[in-house]
């Protein structure tokens, strides 16, 4: 058997999950990557080449096959050459009882004080023992098989971030080969691929989505309920409560919220998640949305619906929104206003400062009427901003104090049957079709960057009016939401 320590990140990227390492080994065959997937995978080939042309002349161990790569890094370790590129190392290691060829590319390997150090290029702005963990285990597999391969213990190893600061891992106490190595033999050995609960958020991104998906729909899987997370599927699961159906024969609200199982490191009773766990159980078994409690909507002629676009840190060393969209809806309906950061220097700041005299306008024509949006997003950016560049006259202040979170105001009144409130998910119960074939936020910030980084000004113009299409069909199906919404509240029986 072999396996390569690259093999680490499909068992903890884009999450934890024990059948996307056994699918990506077993080569079961994935969907293609995505815009966004193309796009990170792209900035980390840069990321790596900028940093590669940025420590001048060096030794390539890129070209031939593995075992003509590794003949050539011995001769260069031999040599003492001051920096390899792409080394190959790999050993011979007894793992559960076993020899298992175990290989390992390392971006570069840097002789330093009469020993080689381990420097790896990541995308990744934070690495930690809670964030990027596959990074940590990746390199500490380069850092064992080079010892194995020189008879030296590693003098140190570094990531190399996104933002290009150094990170020394080295002593980091997660991780370790020791740990992981056996964890993911035990895991490719298996018969079958391993139980490993699907997630609305935990599946996104994930090339094997599809697979799980369909077959966590057909079995009925407790873990497709909304509030049911990751450890509680598990725990269920070796309590013999594997489907929907199991969930509400066997337990209560009380039961159930008696329930410790696992929470991290700790352990943790449901609690008061408990009667909302049921009740989405109830509402996915009965195939019905459950209104539990009438609540009182803004009451306007007019209402402003708000949504954000943005780039994370991550892929950008600023964390920037780069398109502002509103739009009022209602009696007296305004042209959309979006407010896009141009592509310059100090975009940034025009695309917030015309956000807010968009704002400003829609204030003077309008009054204090509500701005609805889609979960904290839009508030907690608002908030960023202001810290950022200040307000102007009193303008995001006074959008603050009208923003009203319409996703919170949904879970609060109506249990959906359905395992997420994506505004996604929630548009299509209301009945909203949207006229793009592509669309989401991730393959937005894909088409913004290829935007940017293209010369051509029409394609730029073409790829950039997709994107205002996207984001003003998002202020249209939270719209379309929100009147579907009013409907319910006044329709729909209290079932509690």
């Amino acid at each position: 058997m072999r396996i390569s320590a690259q093999i680490i990140y499909n068992l903890f990227a884009p999450s934890y999950c024990e059948k996307r390492l056994f699918f990506a080994y077993h080569k079961v065959k994935a969907l293609e990557p995505g815009p966004f997937e193309q796009l990170i995978y792209k900035l980390g080939l840069r990321h790596e080449e900028n940093y590669r042309r940025s420590l001048g002349q060096y030794a390539d161990a890129s070209a031939g096959n593995l075992k003509e790569r590794r003949a050539i890094t011995q001769k260069y370790i031999t040599e003492k050459v001051p920096i390899i590129y792409q080394g190959v190392l790999y050993e011979n290691l007894t793992i559960n009882n076993r020899l298992i060829t175990v290989v390992g590319i390392p971006d570069f390997l840097l002789y330093e004080e009469g020993r080689y150090k381990i420097r790896d290029c990541k995308l990744a702005k934070q690495v930690d023992e809670k964030r990027h963990q596959e990074a940590i285990a990746q390199i500490k597999i380069y850092g064992l098989l080079l010892e194995k391969m020189t008879g030296q213990k590693v003098q140190k190893m570094e990531v190399v971030l996104g933002d290009n600061r150094l990170l020394d891992i080295t002593e980091v106490k997660v991780m370790d080969p020791e740990e992981i190595l056996p964890r993911v033999i035990n895991l490719i050995e298996k018969e079958n691929p391993p139980y490993s609960p699907v997630g609305w958020s935990k599946c996104m991104g994930c090339g094997y989505r599809p697979i799980c998906w369909e077959v966590a729909v057909k079995s009925n899987d407790v873990a497709l309920v909304y509030g049911v997370d990751q450890e509680l599927a598990c725990f269920l699961r070796e309590q013999g409560i594997t489907k929907i159906a199991d969930l509400l024969d066997n337990y209560d609200d009380t039961s159930l919220a008696e329930v410790n199982r696992p929470w991290g490191e700790k352990i943790q009773k449901v609690g008061k998640k408990a009667q909302r766990i049921l009740l989405q159980a109830q509402a996915m078994q009965e195939k019905r949305s459950i209104l539990i409690k009438k609540i009182n909507l803004p009451d306007s002629n007019n209402y402003v619906m708000f949504d954000l676009e943005g780039i994370p840190p991550y892929l950008d060393d600023l964390e920037k929104i780069y398109l502002w969209g509103i739009q009022v809806f209602g009696e007296k309906e305004s042209p959309y206003l979006p407010a896009l950061a141009p592509i310059e220097e100090e975009g940034d700041y025009q695309g917030w400062k015309k956000f807010l005299q968009n704002s400003q306008k829609i204030f003077e024509d309008y009054g204090d009427i509500p701005f609805l949006h889609w979960a904290p997003y839009e508030k907690t950016k608002i908030k960023l901003y202001l810290r950022r560049y200040g307000d102007i006259e009193g303008v995001a202040e006074r959008v603050l104090k009208n923003l009203v979170d319409l996703c919170g105001l949904v879970k609060e009144a109506l249990v959906l049957a359905e395992p997420s409130y994506s505004l996604k998910v929630v548009e299509k119960i209301a009945g909203f079709k949207r006229t793009q074939e592509e669309y989401g936020g991730n393959w937005a910030i894909a088409k913004y960057i290829e935007a940017v980084e293209t010369e051509d000004r029409r394609i730029r113009k073409s790829i950039i009016n997709k994107i205002l299409k996207y984001n003003q069909e998002d202020l249209e199906a939270t719209w379309g939401v929100f009147q579907w919404f009013k409907k319910e509240m006044a329709s729909a029986p209290l079932t509690r």
